[in-house]
């Protein structure tokens, strides 16, 4: 089979877990590749997620690596099992950028989102107009059947709220984000009331930072922070006007926890910010 042109972001990441535990042990690639009876090339190809790899293989590789850790071991067999067309983001694979996917991908996979957006509102939490206006404006133009296609797909996302366990959301907004007339008006409006509508989920907790905040927080991207099966695959999300990338080392996980607690300080609590929302709404 040839290495995959383009690796989706969860196949990336077992391939880097995998080279973690490889690494740990003091181990080479060719090492590894002698115990499944394949060359150097192959394992650097699979550690990059450019190749696939069987669930048995990744339960040699453990006893390999002599790493005891059988929560990693039957989360990254699990990653290992995924196969491309099953879930509904497959669908706009060709239409879309791979990051789009891979967001998606990301948010159905963890137990639980935390985010911090200091100009915009969660996807999830997105009007379709508000999201359309948000699309329209951006630098270069895209064409129409894009927009509606990313329009489409943002508003997919939200199937993590409708399954049987909806995934717990913390979203923390700062008041710029609810000031910002996106779309007009009207738009503006609409996205102010859906957003305490959301909000009212026993699942979503939404708080936001006014700008009379004491704390300063220093947040000019948009952060989400994705719990994974087991710690070792948490994952931040930093979203950018040129792109969008994720973040796994323990140094930047440990910043973007610290950064999210911080932010959750300077922020109202959900009551009062549920008022806060809905006095800025009336203004409208």
């Amino acid at each position: 089979m040839p290495p995959r042109d383009n690796p989706t972001a969860r196949q990336v990441r077992l391939g880097s877990e995998l080279r973690k535990l490889r690494k740990c042990a003091g181990m080479t690639a060719r090492d590894a590749g002698g115990l499944l009876s394949t060359d150097a090339a192959r394992i650097s190809n699979i550690e990059a997620g450019r190749l696939g790899i069987s669930e048995d293989r990744i339960r040699r590789l453990f006893a390999f690596y002599r790493s005891d850790d059988d929560d990693l071991l039957t989360a990254l067999c699990a990653i290992a099992m995924e196969r491309r067309g099953t879930h509904w983001w497959d669908e706009y694979r060709g239409i879309l950028a791979p990051g789009f996917l891979d967001i998606a991908e990301l948010e159905h996979h963890a137990t639980s989102l935390r985010c911090l957006q200091p100009m915009t509102f969660p996807g999830v939490m997105q009007t379709e107009d508000y999201a359309r206006a948000l699309f329209a404006g951006v630098i270069p133009r895209v064409p129409t059947d894009e927009v509606d296609a990313r329009v489409e797909h943002r508003m997919r996302r939200r199937a993590i709220f409708e399954r049987d366990t909806p995934t717990r959301f913390e979203a923390i907004v700062h008041e710029a984000a609810l000031r910002m007339r996106v779309g007009g008006r009207k738009v503006a409006r609409d996205q102010l009331d859906h957003l305490l509508n959301v909000s009212e989920q026993d699942w979503i907790t939404l708080r936001v930072i006014p700008f009379t905040a004491d704390l300063f927080i220093e947040a000019t991207l948009t952060v989400m922070y994705a719990t994974g099966a087991v710690p070792q695959l948490d994952t931040v999300h930093i979203d950018t006007p040129f792109g969008g990338n994720f973040r796994d080392a323990a140094a930047d996980l440990d910043r973007y926890r610290a950064l999210l607690a911080f932010a959750e300080q300077a922020a109202l609590d959900p009551d009062e910010s549920r008022s806060f929302i809905h006095h800025i709404a009336r203004e409208l």
